[in-house]
């Protein structure tokens, strides 16, 4: 098998020699001329119920598969080391088609590890789709699943405070490869830091959206699996619509080949801020898995082979000290998402975790920050501006105590 850097360039290119191209095609087609009756219904058949499309047939209609799409699937299951992987339109469209595609055999119970990205908790949690939780520490997992446990969900490094967890520990307690399959978020590590598949994962999941994009201007999700639960979930984004759109998927292709130099030149940087902010009097605690008290278990170097680009810092000052210093950067940029090539901070427990249980939103002096490609003396110095802001509060209007 090749490097890990080298499969990032050149999967799911395979034959774009043949094809006389150097660049992978964009193919928009919505429809697809049929050969004849027979072959067209044979082809619909397969696609809509979940299967790839068949030698010398046609693809019938972009809801069913894309050739650009399955290029971009096919490069992220070689990077993740799975059979296969399945695009959709976003991360949360990912998640769903796995709750949906699990209730189906009649699994509706989920055992979920927290945190969890916000939209997958508040999912989870209300029950929208159905499906009913039971949240678990991550030694009790075994003991939290019953006979309808369709799916064992975690997120390592988990968003925000990027806790980290024993994979291979928790893919024993769900049962191992004849077990609850265990879905791992793994938005924050890529396939660059973290391939979950080696530790027993059945589903990996990325809000693609993130760092395989890498520049803030593409949303997706994308899942990656065996060939049995890539079927199920197709056959799932087949009729409920969820197909990622082909340029969406070109985009996310050309990003995977740059995203072993953005990973790691964005982790050296969140290394050194990390450093540095864990000896800033303002900052309570920093969280990031490169400080030796955030990795109790040492799993940099044993799963992770990098502790990655977020980190999380708490603000002495509360809420108040948190919410001045995000709306005083001027060079980081006050948003949510993160993973882009220029860095973000934001306040968790008002956005993208305001929806979660008080019980487990994080604390209200929680910033989280993704840093991007920017040079990191420009970026300490922003942070080190924001801090020494004596800016008024915000408004009640905007500062709203979560």
């Amino acid at each position: 098998m090749t490097a890990l850097d080298t499969r990032a360039v050149h999967a799911g290119r395979s034959d774009l020699a043949g094809l006389g191209v150097h660049v992978p095609p964009i193919d928009l087609s919505t429809t697809n001329p049929l050969p004849d009756v027979d072959l067209g219904g044979a082809c619909y058949e397969a696609l809509a119920t979940g299967g790839l499309p068949p030698a010398g047939g046609t693809h019938v209609y972009q809801r069913l598969w894309n050739p650009t799409t399955g290029r971009f699937e096919q490069a992220l299951a070689e990077l993740e080391l799975c059979d296969q992987a399945v695009a959709f339109a976003s991360g949360m469209a990912a998640v769903t088609a796995c709750l949906i595609a699990a209730a189906a055999e009649g699994r509706r119970h989920v055992v979920a590890v927290r945190p969890l990205y916000g939209g997958t908790d508040h999912l989870l949690a209300t029950g929208l789709l159905g499906s009913t939780v039971s949240w678990a520490a991550p030694d009790e997992v075994a003991d939290a699943i019953r006979p309808d446990t369709g799916l064992v969900v975690v997120e390592t490094p988990g968003n925000p405070t990027l806790e980290l967890l024993d994979l291979a520990r928790i893919a024993e307690q769900c049962g191992g490869a004849s077990g609850v399959p265990l879905l791992v978020d793994n938005t924050f590590a890529t396939p660059i830091l973290q391939q979950p598949a080696r530790f027993g994962a059945t589903l990996v999941l990325h809000s693609a959206t993130k760092y395989l994009g890498g520049h803030g201007d593409v949303l997706a999700g994308v899942v990656a699996t065996n060939a049995e639960w890539a079927e199920k979930l197709r056959r799932v984004r087949a009729v409920t619509g969820g197909i990622l759109h082909p340029l969406a998927a070109y985009l996310l292709h050309r990003g995977l080949q740059t995203l072993p130099l953005r990973i790691r030149h964005q982790s050296v940087s969140a290394q050194k801020l990390a450093e540095w902010l864990a000896s800033h009097p303002d900052v309570e605690r920093v969280y990031y898995p490169g400080l030796a008290e955030c990795d109790p278990q040492h799993l940099i170097g044993r799963q992770m082979t990098g502790p990655g680009a977020v980190l999380a810092i708490s603000m002495r000052g509360g809420y108040e000290a948190a919410a001045r210093v995000a709306g005083a950067c001027e060079l980081i940029t006050h948003a949510v998402s993160l993973g882009g090539v220029d860095s973000l901070i934001q306040h968790p427990a008002s956005l993208t975790h305001r929806p979660v249980a008080s019980e487990a939103k994080p604390h209200a002096s929680v910033l989280r920050l993704s840093i991007g490609l920017e040079d990191v003396e420009d970026l300490r110095a922003d942070l080190a501006q924001a801090m020494a802001s004596t800016a008024e509060p915000l408004s009640t209007a905007v500062a709203a105590k979560p």
